[in-house]
């Protein structure tokens, strides 16, 4: 009879306990939300696992991520370990949404219930403890116009956490300008803290664009100084601005291209010389204020061609600001010009076209004209002078190869000077010591130093070693490439090097410098011409 049994017994024990290990679970901690919250969605059991397929949940909620906490626990004398995932949940819409079943290991969890409230629309009063408001400079916006928005966070009590958003509207980009700005007001008499956030919206389609209103959802602690520091009340809290109804112009039939649709535009010089030495460069420097405007969509600000000279432009720099409501671009440009001659230089202003969008006109904006005095860079001597000859290039087996740096350079022309000094040295005082007793003595001519290899430093394409030889060939140790102009004549030599300096300084184009450099100096520099030196009145030191 007991034999008979024991099996019935012991299945019926079985599956009485079986519940006891194998149990699965889910649950949310919050069942009622407003809409742009996120809500903790909990799923237990004690079977082994890493995370759960939340596939199913993306329809209708932004997921967050997944953590995992495990346990083990002793009841009885029995252990058991459970694994406790968590993932945040952010419903796509309000209304009754419900958590399907979903598939734990051997385990189901069984569907859940959430209810997400539309977040209601607090206006700005002294009685809201949170309200937010969004504001933009202009409802009727042209395509492609800057819109400033601006979103206020305005709270009265204490914020324990919180998160501020703008969603971007459907055929409009949108983002972020800027770090948030905090401030306090009053309104009826209370005080309230303000985090003030900006964003650039740019229309992309003509017609109308609805812009959602800013949400805000967080935490509220104890008001107060005497509230608990260790665990405070907490509360949650949810505001939104009214969505704002726009309508977006298209391109008028007069716009101007590039498109650029402002409020306002000025321009001015920030420096402008009045006068230059020919094969010299001076700068100009203009700065571009655009009301109503991003960085990004101003043009580029240009110089016309100018005759007589060489126009070097440099990068632009660009700023972006907000002022009365509205964004601000302030955009500079320099500009070297190097004159290649005497006389009068005329320099016409850059211009801009733009659209005016408060009167809904096209408008030029431009500079004036700048008339520069340009001198010769050195006074013209009579045909009778006697010009320096240009430097005899090295045969091709004592040119510098192309691998060796500057500095190796140096040290072996040097170390070569120095050798070449010895001998001139030696032969003068065994001259002196054979005139002294009388003989004859054939006249020992010592062998020339060797001379800077500027083919060579061309071919090689180093602008530092380049400017390295250009030096040592105008015999200028001090000075730097403003002495190599002084000597060069004016021309293209002049403009060529005017241009390797734009070149080094970072702001000028290394190969179109290089370019212009092997092409001026392909029959060596030309330099200004000098006068002979007079005959010496001294008689001669070591006599013929």
């Amino acid at each position: 009879m007991r034999c008979r049994f024991a099996p019935v017994l012991l299945l019926a024990l079985w599956l009485l306990t079986m519940p006891a290990w194998a149990q699965t679970r889910a649950w949310l901690d919050r069942t009622t939300v407003h809409a742009g919250e996120t809500v903790a969605f909990n799923i237990e059991t004690d079977q082994s696992l890493r995370q759960v397929d939340m596939v199913p949940l993306r329809g209708q909620f932004e997921i967050g991520g997944q953590s995992v906490r495990r346990s083990f626990s002793l009841i009885n004398g029995r252990g058991r370990a459970s694994t406790v995932i968590s993932v945040g949940l952010r419903p796509r819409t309000t209304g009754v949404l419900t958590i399907p079943a979903l598939q734990v290991g051997t385990a189901q969890t069984r569907p859940l219930q959430l209810q997400v409230l539309p977040v209601a629309v607090q206006q700005a009063s002294a009685a809201s403890d949170v309200f937010v408001e969004t504001l933009v400079d202009t409802r009727q916006p042209y395509v492609q116009q800057a819109v400033a928005v601006t979103v206020r966070l305005n709270y009265a009590i204490p914020l324990l956490s919180g998160q501020l958003d703008l969603a971007p509207p459907a055929d409009a980009s949108l983002r972020q300008a800027g770090e948030d700005a905090t401030y306090q007001r009053e309104l009826g008499g209370r005080r309230f803290d303000v985090v003030e956030r900006r964003y650039l919206l740019i229309p992309e389609r003509s017609g109308p664009l609805l812009l959602p209103g800013a949400r805000f959802n967080g935490l509220a602690g104890e008001s107060g100084f005497f509230g608990s520091l260790d665990d405070p009340p907490r509360r949650a809290l949810a505001a939104a601005a009214a969505p704002i109804a726009m309508q977006v112009l298209p391109l008028p039939a007069k716009a101007t291209q590039p498109w650029l649709p402002l409020h306002d535009l000025r321009l001015r010089y920030l420096s402008k010389p009045a006068e230059a030495v020919a094969g010299q460069a001076v700068t100009v420097e203009v700065e571009a204020i655009a009301d109503g405007a991003a960085a990004a969509q101003m043009p580029p600000i240009e110089l016309p061609a100018v005759a007589g000279a060489q126009v070097f432009a440099e990068p632009a720099q660009a700023e972006e600001s907000f002022d009365a409501g509205r964004p601000r671009a302030v955009v500079r440009r320099r500009f070297s010009l190097v004159p290649t001659q005497a006389g009068v230089l005329q320099v016409s202003g850059p211009r801009l076209q733009w659209w005016d969008a408060i009167h809904g006109e096209a408008r030029n904006t431009a500079l004036p004209t700048l008339q520069l005095r340009v001198r010769a860079g050195h006074v013209v001597l009579p045909d009778t002078i006697a010009s320096v000859a240009a430097p005899a290039v090295l045969p091709t087996q004592a040119r510098t190869s192309p691998s060796a740096s500057p500095v190796r350079w140096f040290a072996a022309f040097g170390w070569l000077a120095g050798l070449a000094l010895l001998l001139i040295v030696a032969v003068a005082g065994v001259s002196r010591w054979r005139w002294r007793r009388g003989r004859t003595l054939l006249p020992v001519h010592a062998p020339p130093p060797a001379q800077p290899d500027l083919a060579g430093a061309l071919q090689q394409g180093d602008l530092a070693e380049i400017t390295q030889v250009l030096c040592a060939l105008a015999g200028q140790r001090q000075g730097g490439l403003d002495a190599v102009l002084a000597r060069l004549d004016a021309g293209p030599q002049a403009a060529a090097v005017a241009r390797l300096q734009a070149a080094r300084w970072g702001d000028g184009d290394p190969q179109a410098a290089l370019q212009a450099l092997r092409s001026a100096f392909s029959n060596g520099p030309r330099w200004r011409k000098t006068k002979q030196k007079d005959k010496s009145l001294l008689p001669p030191l070591y006599p013929e």
